[in-house]
């Protein structure tokens, strides 16, 4: 009888081991194949958003902490460049205030403050209302292509609901508030930082 019992223990103990092994080694592989997968659209979306550079702009990315969009956040910054000169920076940024969280963004400016466009990365915004926001689903993200601070003015920085120039979403005014603040704020943000050294030709202002 005591045999059994240890018997059973052991099988239980086993069976166990090897089932929270399974668990860990899946969660491990999946983790990886996500990153994996958010790398390659970063990629695609920075190769949307740049071109006309020859530096490895992978390569040549740094990371500062920033607050932006109300938080304290760890941004990612590509250069590009041509022949050893800055043209572009691309922010790889989170915009804490979607409908249903983080919307993950990838904002391309180039060194005369104008916007090369908007990439969503990651969302959770409502599918087949605030996802408009993905490329794939519209082009409406397309139309801050070429924009700027001034182009359309502070006081049309907005959706059309609340006045200002941009289409909202039909029962989805949220998302795209928050891709065309989060936008006007990086335009902000890069003419705080970068318009004394744009002034002084230096070659980075981060």
């Amino acid at each position: 009888m005591k045999n059994l019992i240890i018997k059973s223990g052991m099988s239980l103990f086993i069976f166990t081991f090897i089932s929270i092994l399974f668990v860990v080694l899946t969660q491990n592989v999946t983790k990886e194949q996500i990153k994996y997968n958010e790398d390659q659209l970063l990629i695609n979306r920075l190769e949307e958003l740049v071109s006309g550079y020859n530096n490895d702009i992978i390569f040549e990315k740094f990371t500062k902490k920033i607050k932006l969009h109300g938080i304290e956040q760890d941004v990612t910054i590509y250069p590009a460049k041509l022949n050893n000169k800055i043209f572009a920076y691309l922010f790889d940024h989170v915009y804490p205030n979607g409908y249903n969280g983080n919307i993950r963004l990838l904002t391309g400016v180039n060194i005369n403050n104008k916007l090369l466009g908007v990439r969503v990365i990651t969302h959770k915004e409502t599918p087949g209302l605030g996802d408009k926001i993905n490329i794939k689903k519209s082009d409406w993200i397309k139309q801050f292509s070429g924009l700027s601070l001034e182009n359309p003015s502070a006081s049309n920085w907005k959706v059309d609901r609340d006045g200002g120039a941009f289409d909202s979403f039909t029962g989805a005014t949220i998302t795209p508030r928050a891709i065309v603040t989060s936008t006007y704020e990086i335009l902000e943000l890069f003419d705080k930082l970068c318009s004394q050294d744009k002034n002084n030709q230096q070659q980075s202002c981060f």
